[in-house]
């Protein structure tokens, strides 16, 4: 029952004009951002920062709410267009999208899209906030082994549901996690794999890697 009043009473304060007012403004902004690869949610956030300074917290927390949205769905817009994911969650956009918007279905794309992510974020922040007790208990139960094993069955997990080549998929994965060793040890605070280049000390950005192949491709493609 504390569920579903804290639900009501969410919804009663989101609804408000002022506040559908605010996720409204802070969607538009966050997409006129999300469109430019690399930002990210984060930095967006940054940027539209003064917006909010004049809001209550409730309404601001709403704006932030908007801009991360929009930020995602601006990444799908370029990655049905031009085949360049703006955001890290919209690579596999790409994959479908791009060929839908080859073949003059870039509406329907888009559409889909936008569709799709408000009922998967419907859903999913529902399920969340449902659950997230519980997900938080067993969380702080989690050591060193039980890392160690979730990262082995996601390795394991690639290789069976992932298409093509095994061996491929294999090469590929052990790049990535190369690649995400990069930077600042956790435990020791050595560097590793740095070359003595401080920009490398906190690590590569998986977005930074996504937009690079991807449009490298494409530009190469182009040519």
């Amino acid at each position: 029952m504390d569920l579903l009043h804290n639900l009501y009473t969410g919804f009663a304060i989101a609804l408000t004009w002022q506040n559908l007012l605010c996720c409204t403004a802070g969607v538009f902004f966050g997409q006129l951002i999300g469109i430019l690869p690399g930002i990210g949610a984060p930095t967006a956030i940054a940027l539209l920062l003064p917006l909010t300074f004049s809001l209550n917290p409730t309404s601001a927390i709403i704006m932030f709410a908007g801009i991360y949205y929009g930020v995602a769905y601006g990444g799908t817009i370029t990655s049905v267009l031009i085949n360049v994911p703006g955001e890290s969650s919209s690579v596999m956009t790409c994959v479908d999208g791009y060929a839908m918007a080859q073949k003059g279905r870039a509406g329907a794309a888009l559409s889909i899209a936008a569709i799709g992510s408000f009922i998967a974020g419907t859903i999913s922040i529902i399920l969340l906030m449902s659950f997230a007790p519980a997900m938080a208990r067993l969380a702080l139960r989690f050591g060193p082994a039980e890392y160690f094993g979730l990262a082995v069955m996601a390795f394991g997990l690639l290789t069976v549901f992932g298409s093509g080549s095994p061996f491929k998929i294999v090469i590929s994965t052990a790049i990535g996690v190369l690649i995400s060793t990069v930077g600042m040890d956790g435990v020791s605070g050595m560097p590793r794999f740095t070359f003595g280049t401080p920009e490398l000390l906190g690590g590569i950005e998986f977005i930074v890697i996504i937009c690079g192949l991807f449009g490298l491709a494409e530009v190469f493609n182009s040519i």
